[in-house]
């Protein structure tokens, strides 16, 4: 069934292929921290009680949440040059875009972790004399966080199939680059099953680490 089909092309073409990899693993590196640090911020205000914060994070979180991840990207490319005056490149504006758009993700995420914490928790932490930021820093989140280790794992998974967006911006990622040796070499079933192949091992692996996590939390 594979007469014809040379996937030597493959191991020709494999620093290149890696590069790609090492770019999408990378941004979804940067960008799971970006993101949790963002969504967690914007998770404690829309619970802080304070209205016109909780409103500020409810508006941005429900605004980037109905505009398309590539949307975001493109302005972002675009804007972010404007807004200071020089060119920031492709990489940090696709990794700006990716932290903000994850942040509102990962924002309902750790809301609904927080929200899962008994309230005896926090109120045993007022009673000790814990501000409610503290209480949050010290006694609400890790336990919120433990709750939320699978489901933060599936976004990472998530997140690393939409890396292949960063084409828009010129971006040589792992799909980039099987596209760009597929037409160089004529070669695209061999470069495309490649591709397949790679984002189904790594989004699998990942799945069966959140199993694993979900039996260790259950």
């Amino acid at each position: 069934m594979t007469e014809g089909f040379d996937f030597g092309v493959i191991a020709s073409n494999l620093p290149f292929l890696l590069q790609g990899l090492g770019l999408s693993l990378g941004l979804t590196f940067l960008s799971i921290i970006g993101g949790l640090v963002l969504g967690t911020g914007l998770a404690l205000m829309r619970l802080s009680g304070v209205l016109p914060v909780s409103l500020l994070s409810a508006g941005y979180v429900n605004l980037i949440r109905s505009v398309p991840l590539i949307l975001v990207i493109f302005w972002f490319y675009f804007l972010v040059p404007l807004a200071i005056g020089r060119p920031v490149g492709s990489f940090y504006s696709a990794l700006i875009a990716f932290v903000l758009f994850e942040g509102a993700y990962y924002s309902e995420i750790i809301r609904a972790g927080i929200q899962s914490v008994r309230k005896g928790q926090s109120q045993a932490a007022f009673a000790h004399g814990l501000t409610y930021w503290q209480a949050q820093r010290y006694v609400i989140l890790p336990q919120a966080f433990r709750n939320m280790i699978p489901i933060l794992v599936s976004q990472g998974i998530i997140l690393f199939q939409d890396t292949s967006l960063v084409f828009v911006v010129s971006l040589r990622d792992l799909m980039t680059t099987s596209s760009i040796v597929a037409r160089t070499e004529g070669r695209l079933i061999e470069m495309y099953v490649f591709a397949a192949c790679v984002y189904f091992v790594i989004c699998f692996a990942g799945s069966l680490f959140v199993r694993k996590l979900k039996g260790k939390t259950a």
